[in-house]
């Protein structure tokens, strides 16, 4: 079964693996389907789901809604964002406005038939509202009862610690920041992960087996597999095409194989149990389109990867880490 973890430094546990909707749920999958897979990782002990109101424009959430309908309240952990824009887009309908989030959080309470959402997320930094504004209106929410937790999403460093210090001066605590993070993808380590260890923010990573490139099942100069993200023409082939065509990349991949064999785990497995290695990791997000794949990754929990290991992982992977901490994603700024 799965294991919890603290999220940050809050009394607040989240199970380690989390399940999340982002391109499946109303997209990729059918909605039979993604109630299969949601129902795989209540079997499996996950019970942390974390979606947004911008995944499939709003329908995301329903159909995570439907597929949780009848488990009580009390034994799930539900996340979603507000920051993209939804609906008919209007000039209000994105950012982190006052009233967009106001709009947004009843929106996605509606939505996911629910009082309250255990963590509300800002799911980018802002450039375009004072960050004042931003803050008072997470305040406001958890005072309300909306939501118990507040979290960020792409956050760097600087940015962490300015929404930390000024939720602590509104009498709530930032718990949270959920980043892009894999064996290939590290820019938040040389600064986001410090600044969170100091401030008690604890990191819900998206993205752990790289979008399925650390699955191992591209293979370099070969067509990509049918049914896989990078043959989906209804937006998750454009996400990787480039490294599903970079053969340096997919060859350093293969070689994670029999790192993999000889600890009696599959690659998406390893990939996964890595991300978890980072004691500032609270939990990984996993997708799925086909309840086997839930299965397969929540195997990941609780596995132990020796120090020889993540030795060897960093000397096949070598110059295929992309480790840039300025890739962090904020959005430009209008008066740039």
């Amino acid at each position: 079964m799965v294991a919890h973890r603290y999220l940050g430094n809050s009394g607040f546990k989240i199970s380690e693996i989390v399940y999340g909707n982002w391109l499946t749920h109303a997209s990729q999958v059918e909605n039979d389907v993604a109630t299969r897979c949601v129902h795989a990782a209540l079997d499996a002990g996950i019970s942390s789901f974390d979606t947004a109101d911008t995944y499939a424009n709003t329908r995301a959430e329903e159909v995570l809604a439907d597929a949780l309908a009848g488990v009580p309240r009390h034994e799930l952990e539900i996340f979603t964002k507000v920051y993209f824009p939804i609906g008919k887009k209007g000039p209000n309908d994105t950012g982190l406005s006052r009233k967009h989030i106001r709009d947004g959080i009843d929106g996605s309470l509606r939505r996911l038939r629910t009082d309250y959402v255990d963590l509300y997320q800002a799911h980018r930094y802002d450039v375009q509202t004072p960050l004042e504004e931003t803050m008072q209106a997470f305040a406001d929410i958890v005072r309300q009862g909306k939501a118990l937790y507040i979290g960020v999403s792409e956050w760097p460093a600087d940015k962490l610690r300015e929404g930390h210090a000024m939720a602590r001066e509104l009498g709530f605590q930032l718990i949270s920041n959920q980043p892009k993070y894999s064996m290939l993808w590290r820019v938040i380590e040389e600064e986001v992960v410090p600044a969170s260890r100091e401030l008690g923010i604890g990191q819900i990573v998206f993205s752990p087996v790289a979008q399925g490139i650390l699955t191992g099942k591209y293979q370099p100069g070969q067509a990509v597999p049918e049914g896989s993200r990078a043959a989906d023409t209804k937006g998750g082939a454009q996400m990787i095409d480039k490294d599903v065509h970079d053969d340096v990349l997919l060859t350093r991949v293969q070689e994670l194989r029999p790192v993999a064999e000889e600890l009696g785990l599959s690659m998406a497995q390893l990939a996964v149990a890595w991300v978890l290695q980072n004691e500032n990791v609270s939990a990984a997000i996993i997708g799925a389109s086909r309840p086997e794949q839930v299965a397969e990754n929540v195997a990941a929990s609780g596995v132990e990867l020796p120090a020889e290991v993540l030795t060897r992982i960093d000397d096949i992977l070598g110059d295929s880490v992309v480790r840039d901490p300025s890739l962090t994603n904020v959005p430009e700024t209008r008066f740039a």
